[in-house]
């Protein structure tokens, strides 16, 4: 699953990516041993960063959240007490039809949003932001009715299913069930548990599809559009959806055995990522989406979600090459990056 900038106007002529000059000799590929130091130091400082902050804030702010996120009478003890009572208590019902309402009401309701600005082109002033300027845009009706096909059938036809079947896994495994809300605590180490579980799980999935023998017949779909917009995150081959999109994010929910809203929770994050990264669009104060577009622009770099083994197996050398890996950061404020990092130094704002 998985990720702005354009200039007031918006142009239609094609441009190709322009990338920094090649290596010298003195600046080969890193070598394996080289990539594995590189992949470890980033995966040491997403994990040592967060224990950092979670063990500095322990005995405080978690505590405060802690009471917001669950103590009896609170505000999301309460609500979730409501959506117990909702569904009865049944938890096949709230595993299945309560996570399909979940996941559909986020993904239509985001990306509808997003919809709109790509069928209309407004408003103008977030064009700015467009990654890929020189695309055609606003995109056509005809373009927008397939993908919404195409996604409604990954959502409804596979997706049930799925959900399902994974129920009946979830009971297999054994679950946090019940009234009463995991502690903050629990759910943030959860929460990272997922995320590397998909990262391993939606990097080699990815790379599988990428396999001359997959692509033509699977994965070729998606990459219909070099130019991604948000909703095309689903838009794939029904096989691709459940191995590639909704397994590996499932995966790490099955491992740790979690609780219903724990799973509505990481879901919620997971689809507006993937929305995010295909977006197209760089916006203030949002995660970078700049790895994944890309991944759509150049098709063999940049597989994965955070970017880690991506760096042990080399296959983000041509982007960290690129003048676009200067802009894969947060943009704290509201100039564009493309003026902060443009493709001509030169032309840098001052």
């Amino acid at each position: 699953m998985h990720e702005g900038h354009f200039l007031p106007e918006v142009k239609m002529e094609t441009k190709v990516a322009t990338c920094r000059s090649p290596p010298t000799v003195a600046e080969e590929p890193l070598s394996r041993k080289s990539q594995l130091i590189s992949s470890v130091k980033s995966g040491l400082f997403i994990l040592g960063t967060a224990l950092i902050v979670f063990v500095a804030f322990r005995n405080t702010l978690t505590w405060h959240l802690q009471r917001f996120w669950g103590a009896s009478g609170d505000f999301w003890q309460s609500q979730w007490v409501k959506v117990y009572q909702f569904f009865d208590g049944d938890e096949y019902c709230m595993n299945v039809w309560g996570t399909f309402l979940v996941t559909f009401a986020v993904y239509w309701g985001v990306g509808g949003l997003y919809t709109v600005m790509d069928l209309t082109g407004k408003p103008a002033f977030l064009l700015r932001y467009k990654i890929q300027e020189n695309v055609p845009y606003p995109v056509k009706h005809t373009q927008v009715l397939r993908v919404i096909k195409q996604v409604l059938v990954n959502q409804i036809i596979m997706g049930i299913p799925f959900l399902i079947i994974g129920h009946y896994f979830m009971n297999l495994r054994g679950y946090s069930t019940g009234k009463e809300l995991p502690t903050f605590q629990w759910v943030l180490l959860e929460l990272s548990v997922f995320i590397l579980v998909e990262e391993v799980a939606f990097y080699y999935s990815h790379r599988v599809l990428h396999h001359p023998r997959f692509y033509k017949y699977i994965h070729k779909q998606h990459h219909e559009w070099a130019a991604p917009i948000a909703i095309t995150a689903i838009y794939c081959h029904p096989l691709e959806h459940i191995f590639s999109n909704v397994l590996p994010p499932f995966l790490g929910v099955l491992f740790m055995g979690s609780h219903t809203a724990t799973c509505w929770l990481w879901f919620t994050i997971a689809i507006l990522s993937t929305l995010n990264a295909h977006s197209g669009y760089h916006f203030p104060f949002f995660p970078s989406p700049e790895a994944h577009d890309f991944h759509h622009l150049k098709f063999n770099q940049n597989y994965g979600v955070l970017g880690v083994l991506d760096r042990f197996h080399g296959t983000d050398t041509l982007f960290r090459n690129s003048v676009i890996y200067d802009r894969h950061i947060m943009l704290l404020s509201l100039v564009p990056l493309k003026q902060l990092y443009p493709d001509n130094p030169k032309q840098k704002s001052m």
